[in-house]
């Protein structure tokens, strides 16, 4: 009969394991997958549901992970939050996702409420970052992994992407497609992303074969769509003329880059016939969006497993040495760029 009140004792009666095995193999630890598949099988019938709180206060644990960014909003961060609880939930972790606000100050200060216990840990994107916070993170009671910002040489551990050479790839790539007036659409300078990506584009314009005869940049006041359109109506605005008008624009991220498109259509504009326009992250919106964005991936996911891995490491070991994983960039062709039915580049 099933029953919500079932014990963990009958559960491994149930499933004819010894009463140990049962709660390794339903906290993810220690266990075959066999053992897992035939322990949970055993609880679902019987309606087992853990003593979360009990099993807290006797471990002395929460048995949660924090995963902190500026917007929870942003599809970057919901795919990276996808890929964490994957790494994580096999332990017996949830993940609990908060917002930092968009200053280091407002992160510093969610950061050093670590000291009340909610967590074990916290995995955090912060989208600008000072000596305070760095600080912080590093006198925190439990481990903290930063995502964007490599900061190894705080002692903190990291997991980073190459944003600057993913901008890099893009121009490179309009250029050889033949555009030659490339607009930047960039976010806040003042920010981990808006920076590397500034440096990157500003590189890739003075390389040796760069093509391009015009460039032209505008800062959005964010990372989203309104921002993106507000800030690519001002960047169009600049070039009215047939003769003079961008023929190209690579965005900062996704978001700025659906807002560029709307921008260029308000103008009775083609994408990309008149208009190429290049994004960053490979979101599911920007693979889905008409036309398809040619976008760089920098691995959300894979950035997520990363930091989701070197946190349960570090819960294991605190005194680990300090860690950092860098994912590169790859560029995405989609139809944004090249008109359907031409030849499209893959990853």
């Amino acid at each position: 009969m099933t029953s919500s009140r079932a014990t963990l004792l009958q559960v491994a009666e149930r499933a004819g394991v010894s009463l140990a095995s049962t709660s390794r193999a339903l906290h993810g630890t220690g266990a075959s997958k066999a053992m897992v598949e035939r322990v949970q099988a055993a609880a679902a019938e019987l309606g087992y549901s853990p003593d979360a709180i009990g099993r807290s206060l006797r471990m002395k644990k929460t048995f949660q992970i924090a995963f902190a960014v500026d917007d929870i909003g942003n599809p970057v961060y919901v795919e990276m939050m996808r890929a964490i609880h994957e790494v994580l939930a096999p332990h017996g972790y949830r993940v609990v996702v908060m917002t930092t606000g968009d200053t280091a100050t407002s992160t510093a200060a969610l950061v050093s409420s670590l000291n009340s216990g909610f967590v074990d840990g916290m995995i955090v994107a912060p989208l600008r970052t000072d000596d305070r916070l760095i600080r912080e993170i590093r006198q925190a009671p439990v481990p903290v992994v930063v995502l964007g910002r490599t900061l190894s040489d705080h002692g903190v551990s990291s997991v980073s992407t190459d944003s600057a050479g993913g901008i890099g790839a893009a121009v490179r790539h309009l250029c050889s497609i033949g555009r030659r007036r490339i607009g930047f659409l960039n976010g806040p300078l003042d920010t981990t992303p808006g920076e590397s990506r500034q440096r990157g584009f500003d590189a890739a314009i003075a390389a040796d074969g760069c093509t391009a005869e015009r460039t032209e940049i505008e800062i959005a006041g964010n990372f989203t769509v309104a921002a993106g359109l507000a800030a690519a109506r001002r960047l169009l605005a600049r070039m009215p003329g047939r003769a003079e008008r961008l023929d190209a624009v690579v965005a900062a991220n996704d978001l700025l880059a659906i807002g560029a498109i709307r921008a260029v259509r308000e103008l009775g504009l083609a994408v990309p016939e008149d208009v190429a326009v290049t994004g960053m992250d490979d979101t599911e919106i920007g693979q889905v969006f008409q036309p398809s964005l040619t976008s760089v991936s920098l691995g959300a996911a894979e950035r997520g497993r990363a930091a989701a891995q070197l946190m349960l490491q570090l819960a294991d070991d605190p005194d680990l040495q300090t860690q950092q994983v860098t994912v590169g960039p790859t560029l995405v062709v989609r139809e944004s760029t090249v008109s359907a039915g031409a030849e499209r580049g893959g990853r």
